[in-house]
């Protein structure tokens, strides 16, 4: 990249900052009050009720819960969940960083709602709390430049990629991370969607029983949010309500049933859940 190449690309940079900067934030929430389950915009300690699709049209019904009242589910039904793992220095350590950002997928079975319990599989002796950012696409995308990959991004989440250590990469590590990082209830995710934040500089703190044990801002990043979402969509193509996880930073420790881990990321939220074991 030229000096003219390079100046271009930081105006075009701190054009979408300025841009992101001007939106309005919107919490999207996904909560079941009664038998009755549906979207809504979180407003303070107030849910204003939604009819219609988060990611095309709707409309606000009127209706009004209070948050306490209600309970939150995880805030959308993505129809894959992908994953990006080796994607902070302070991860990898003196590991080699990728060349590309290195994907895997985890089952939509894995997905947990807030508060509810991370259930410690029978026989895993080494799960550990993987705090991230989640990446919520809002639209059908194949082949997208990286400037397009930005309009992809509906919204962003916090989420917990919840790790057996020993089945990942133990002696007796399986073939592919389908129970390592694939068991029920190893996708926490939640507690909202927020729209219209600058997701490249947020700090993230995980929480173990209320000892910070990861902190660090998503500006570190290796791969950020549009280079993840380019990168996958020429090959996989993405569609509207699709989650990605970005990555954990820095080192991480096993949970043990009674634990109580916090997944924090400012502008978002909290995603609390308690470790019990299966």
């Amino acid at each position: 990249m030229d000096r003219r190449d390079f100046f271009k690309a930081a105006v075009a940079g701190a054009t979408v900052r300025a841009a992101q900067a001007q939106q309005p934030v919107t919490k999207y929430v996904r909560f079941r009050r009664g038998s009755k389950v549906a979207f809504g915009i979180l407003d303070g300690e107030t849910i204003r009720e939604l009819e219609g699709r988060i990611f095309g049209e709707y409309k606000e019904t009127g209706a009004k819960h209070e948050l306490s009242q209600v309970k939150l589910l995880f805030p959308c039904q993505p129809p894959k969940i992908l994953a990006v793992g080796l994607n902070y220095k302070s991860h990898i350590g003196d590991r080699k960083p990728p060349a590309n950002p290195e994907i895997f997928y985890k089952p939509i079975s894995a997905l947990l709602n807030p508060e509810d319990a991370i259930v410690t599989p029978k026989g895993s002796k080494n799960v550990h709390y993987e705090g991230e950012l989640v990446i919520v696409v809002g639209r059908r995308a194949k082949n997208v430049s990286l400037a397009e990959a930005r309009d992809v991004i509906f919204g962003v989440a916090c989420g917990n990629d919840v790790s057996e250590r020993d089945w990942q990469g133990g002696p007796q590590k399986d073939l592919q991370w389908w129970r390592a990082k694939g068991a029920d209830t190893f996708a926490p995710l939640g507690p909202a969607i927020v729209k219209g934040l600058d997701y490249g500089k947020l700090l993230l703190h995980t929480r173990l029983n209320g000892k910070v044990v990861q902190k660090q801002y998503t500006s570190d990043l290796l791969f950020d949010c549009p280079t993840i979402v380019s990168f996958i969509s020429q090959f996989v193509t993405l569609t509207p309500g699709d989650v990605i996880y970005t990555g954990t930073p820095g080192a991480t420790t096993a949970m043990n049933p009674g634990d109580v881990v916090e997944v924090e990321i400012e502008g978002i939220g909290i995603l609390r859940n308690k470790v019990v074991a299966g």
